[in-house]
């Protein structure tokens, strides 16, 4: 075992189980129930993931309607912005705007990113009740993106988080690198399992395992949830599959056979993957829930809706949608007309 995983374990297993107890009671209420669940969550990562790295300004006006046209289609969670420098994300330099315009609706779920200390006053300001931060497993992947080492972000990490608990915030953890690294290539089950153990103990209440760079089949998704799931509960876990080698849905089903019932995605497919120019990126949400459905299980989501609205919003960005499902329908619906 290399030397950041041992002193992961040693510090996994001399966390206190007093405050591993104090956090289960406040938090782990928002838990998904899973395993034998007919149901699935779907977060949606468009308005937020999907849209921070376009080129184009997308004007404000733009962004809350995308925002409140997916809430509308019954999506349970629709990440909103990100409370970042816009100095680092320009795109997301009309986050206070964005978040205090759009017409929230009972019963959905707004996070936001947030992932240093002040990005979390400035969340909150803005009104929201849940934020999210992220890490990733590699030493590489940690210091070309945040300028630290592994150990320096998840000390990080948890400090933001136990901030942000403390103001009565929800905290969801993202896991970046979890198939595969664009520096390291193949990535330890092991090491997966041990940082999200480290966001677990920290007090997310889930902790979303991201393929950041779409590189995982079902076999290496299989090989990284038989570790995770021993240390961390399989209701506060998620997916988050990049679809640059095709795999997401893959990735995804067998995920769903691990008793994993969250899955993030991105209205028609938005956002791409920097590390493999050209290729698709977030997994498209059309897709999840076309198989979804035709699988058996609820989502609440409509599938009608999500293709209108996945037409729409690839039309603003003056291209086609990376919806392979939403592209289907909607030339199947045309055709009727």
């Amino acid at each position: 075992m290399n030397r950041f995983a041992s002193s992961m374990l040693r510090s996994t297993t001399t966390s206190s189980a007093l405050t591993k107890a104090a956090l289960t009671a406040s938090m782990r209420q928002y838990s998904t129930p899973a395993t034998a669940s007919n149901f699935v969550k779907i977060v949606e990562v468009g308005p937020r993931d999907g849209l921070q790295n376009e080129k184009q300004v997308i004007p404000a006006p733009v962004k809350i309607e995308l925002i409140e046209r997916l809430a509308n289609a019954g999506l349970p969670v629709v990440e909103a912005t990100s409370f970042v420098s816009p100095k680092w994300v320009p795109q997301m330099g009309d986050n206070h705007e964005v978040f205090t315009k759009i017409q929230k609706k009972p019963n959905v779920g707004y996070p936001v990113l947030a992932p240093n200390i002040r990005g979390v006053d400035n969340a909150i300001a803005a009104g929201a009740s849940e934020v999210a931060m992220f890490t990733a497993v590699t030493e590489s992947f940690n210091r070309k993106n945040t300028n630290c080492s592994t150990e320096e972000a998840i000390d990080r990490m948890e400090q933001v988080t136990k901030a942000a608990l403390d103001k009565g915030l929800k905290v969801r953890g993202y896991v970046s690198c979890v198939l595969g690294c664009p520096y390291e290539g193949v990535v330890s089950p092991i090491a997966v399992a041990q940082m999200a153990k480290r966001m677990y103990d920290a007090g997310c209440y889930e902790i979303s395992l991201g393929d950041t760079i779409g590189v995982g089949t079902a076999g290496s998704m299989g090989l990284m949830l038989e570790e995770v799931i021993k240390v961390v509960p399989t209701e506060a876990l998620a997916v988050h599959c990049h679809d640059t080698y095709g795999q997401a849905l893959a990735n995804i089903l067998k995920a769903l056979e691990y008793g994993i019932r969250v899955v993030d995605s991105s209205v028609a497919g938005l956002g791409g993957c920097p590390y493999a120019p050209g290729a698709k990126g977030n997994v498209a949400t059309e897709d999840v829930v076309y198989m979804l459905h035709g699988m058996g299980f609820d989502t609440g989501v409509s599938l009608k809706s999500l293709v209108e609205i996945g037409a729409w919003i690839s039309e603003k960005l003056g291209r086609e949608t990376n919806s392979r499902a939403g592209a289907a329908l909607k030339l199947r619906r045309e055709s009727r007309l």
